[in-house]
């Protein structure tokens, strides 16, 4: 194994689980999840612009 000189075994098992959670969440918020929609009826606006 080679030399990690700074940075210890077990923070960097910290660091790349963190950013495997954190890709199956966004992965998960970019694929899978379906917002509600809002039911807002836009009022069709009526402008007589026959001055």
């Amino acid at each position: 194994m080679p030399q990690m000189a700074p940075i210890n075994w077990t923070l960097m098992y910290l660091v790349f689980s963190a950013t495997l959670i954190l890709t199956i969440i966004m992965n998960y918020y970019l694929f899978m999840y379906q917002p509600v929609k809002f039911t807002q009826h836009s009022k069709t606006k009526n402008i007589n612009w026959k001055w």
